[in-house]
């Protein structure tokens, strides 16, 4: 079964520090090590990974914290670009298995739409990928209508990976362990993705089409619950649909990091199998496993076919 990866990362020099201290360091030396070779390589590597696994395709993106994790607002904007054109020229060594998310200066927003238009338009790539909050922002403020009104403008969608909350809630104290993917990206960017629903965004921007990692990072779960809450609060602010109508519309989630059933059947359920799309997040997880799991999940061909490849080449626009 052929396929279409969306969350598959690469680093550059620029930022090996940051993301070594961010983190590599809760991580084995020895994973870390072989994820610093790998994100490093954009050729025989991560190549011989997708053949592996069936995979047509791969998304490319920048690794977290990227861009979103840069303080100084001109510098973040240099390096975007810088980084950009760079994965550009990789992805025109191998145009056919690779392609791109733009990585966005998000400390400026209207720079931030620039880039995501000259990425698109110049470099064909197919979206853009954040990493999380930019510098204690969230993707819901009012500062960033200008960002979305260029989203929409040009159709493509915008995946919101994890990044760390700018400041470690207290109750990880003494455990470390809970602050990152373990556990508390999925509190974090599901968090993320309700600030979006709940601030109204979508009625302003209904066309905006969000990707979300780890089968949805929970939410597919808790649809019919945060229905329930929304209408015995005091609300904020007044929505045109139900919270689970959103993210039924709104929201596509991929497999990338969870290679389990159980999730993959509440994600088909709850959103529907034209919302569920493939990904490994190479290469934090093994592109073999994944295309192993998803291949011999209990869903029907024709789902599978949509789940593997035709979701994906919706989403993003491909002409091939």
């Amino acid at each position: 079964m052929k396929k279409i990866a969306l969350e598959e990362h690469f680093i550059t020099s620029d930022f090996l520090q940051d993301t070594q201290k961010v983190d590599f360091a809760g991580m084995n030396p020895e994973d870390a090590a072989d994820f610093q070779t790998r994100l490093l390589d954009l050729d025989d590597l991560r190549i011989k990974a997708m053949d592996e696994a069936g995979i047509e395709i791969s998304v490319l993106s920048l690794t977290d914290p990227g861009i979103q994790g840069i303080a100084d607002t001109n510098l973040a904007i240099k390096l975007a670009s810088k980084t950009n054109d760079f994965l550009a020229k990789k992805i025109a060594k191998h145009p056919t298995r690779f392609r791109g998310f733009a990585c966005l200066p998000l400390q400026d927003p209207v720079s931030a739409a620039k880039e995501l238009e000259r990425c698109v338009r110049q470099h064909g790539f197919v979206g853009g990928l954040i990493n999380g909050q930019t510098q204690g922002s969230y993707l819901d403020e009012e500062k960033f209508h200008p960002f979305w009104k260029k989203v929409v403008e040009l159709n493509v969608p915008i995946y919101l990976h994890p990044g760390n909350p700018q400041h470690i809630p207290a109750n990880y104290k003494d455990h470390h362990e809970l602050a990152g993917p373990l556990w508390g990206w999925s509190v974090e960017t599901g968090t993320h993705a309700l600030r979006m629903v709940f601030s109204g965004l979508f009625d302003r921007f209904p066309s905006v089409k969000i990707i979300l990692g780890h089968m949805g990072e929970t939410l597919p779960y808790l649809l019919w619950r945060l229905d329930s809450r929304w209408k015995i609060i005091k609300q904020p602010k007044k929505l045109q649909k139900s919270p689970s109508q959103y993210l039924k519309e709104n929201f596509y989630v991929t497999t990338s990091g969870m290679c389990s059933n159980g999730p993959l059947t509440c994600a088909i359920q709850e959103l529907g199998e034209e919302h569920v799309m493939f990904s490994v997040d190479y290469p934090y997880e093994s592109s073999k496993i994944a295309a192993q799991f998803i291949e011999q999940a209990p869903i029907s061909k024709i789902v599978l076919q949509k789940i593997c490849y035709d979701n994906a080449h919706s989403v993003l626009n491909l002409k091939t």
